[in-house]
């Protein structure tokens, strides 16, 4: 059968190496779904595919061995799972209108992780309401605090929770607890003068180990304070100069974060080369042809930062650098 394979790779349905054969790819934004749906998952794999069922690196499914003839079957399956996970979807029953955007990926968050400064699986799921279908190649990650477990550094969009923590002297038993970890597991941003911790907010990284070892609960996460990250840019892997995000706003708000990265969507589609292969190139190499100074016009276009947000400035890539050689 004759097959328009630029279609079904806009339908999330991927080219094999098997003839006649595709995999389906299902988008489940932040990781975490209701366990109904794996049998859903699990259901189509028995009946179309070849009964396997593999777990990509970015938290979806692909649904192996479907015969090319199925496809639309597969997405009247596909619907339910769609509307469990509340997926943008411009036409019901075709399954997914766009697979450039990457299926945004989440640490477990503060759910269940102690260490996780907010819901990574709440955030990613806002961040996918507000940027599916696109067909332009995002790759956005959340990390619920600076152990960075979700690699956020390696992604075009690294989101990494901070705590800004909230003291309250009247609790304090100058034990030195909180001190000693963030001098041990951390960045050393606070000190003990005259007995009494002292924080240096410029130092301080955020990642709550002072709220995690109070035994006086003297600091806290600030309770009904609003939610602050650190934004990270450009991470990338691959053949060409692969090379980790840098730094690009700390103590920055979820509004902001949102705003950049559709802003950033504009920038792309400005820029990128007209001969790009397959309509595709990496936000970093556009970055690394109009200069730092001409994305961040585009990026901060519109986006009101709160008054604590740091931006870098100036923003240095390091990493892997291929020249040819001429022997």
């Amino acid at each position: 059968m004759d097959i328009n394979t630029k279609k079904i790779k806009k339908n999330a349905f991927r080219v094999t190496k098997v003839r006649g054969f595709t995999a389906s790819r299902v988008r489940v934004p932040g990781g975490h779904l209701n366990a109904e749906i794996l049998e859903k998952v699990a259901k189509i794999a028995r009946e179309y595919g070849n009964g396997t069922v593999h777990i990509t690196s970015r938290q979806g499914f692909e649904i192996p061995g479907i015969p090319y003839e199925l496809i639309p079957k597969i997405n009247e399956d596909l619907q339910p799972i769609i509307d469990a996970l509340n997926i943008n979807q411009p036409v019901r029953g075709e399954g997914y209108s766009a697979s450039g955007t990457r299926n945004v990926t989440a640490c477990i968050g503060n759910r269940v992780c102690p260490y996780a400064c907010y819901d990574t699986t709440a955030f990613a799921q806002r961040i996918e309401k507000a940027i599916f279908p696109h067909d332009l190649h995002f790759k956005i990650a959340l990390t619920g605090c600076p152990n960075d477990c979700a690699k956020v550094r390696m992604h075009d969009f690294g989101i990494m929770g901070m705590t800004i923590p909230a003291f309250d002297s009247s609790r304090c038993v100058s034990c030195g607890a909180c001190e000693k970890y963030c001098r041990k597991k951390s960045v050393q941003a606070i000190e003990m003068i005259n007995e009494r911790p002292i924080r240096n907010a410029e130092k301080c990284i955020g990642c709550g180990e002072c709220v995690l070892n109070c035994p006086m609960r003297a600091w806290t996460r600030g309770e009904g304070a609003e939610k602050r990250y650190r934004l990270t840019l450009f991470g990338r892997t691959g053949k060409k100069n692969p090379r980790l995000g840098e730094d690009f706003i700390k103590w920055v708000d979820e509004e902001s974060i949102i705003k950049i990265i559709l802003n950033t969507y504009d920038y792309v589609t400005e820029y990128i080369a007209k001969d790009a292969p397959g309509g595709k190139e990496h936000i970093g190499y556009i970055v690394d042809r109009t200069g730092f100074e001409e994305y961040k016009k585009w990026a901060l276009k519109g986006v009101n930062l709160p008054p604590e947000a740091v931006v870098y400035n100036p923003v240095y890539w390091k990493g892997i650098k291929y020249t040819e050689m001429t022997l």
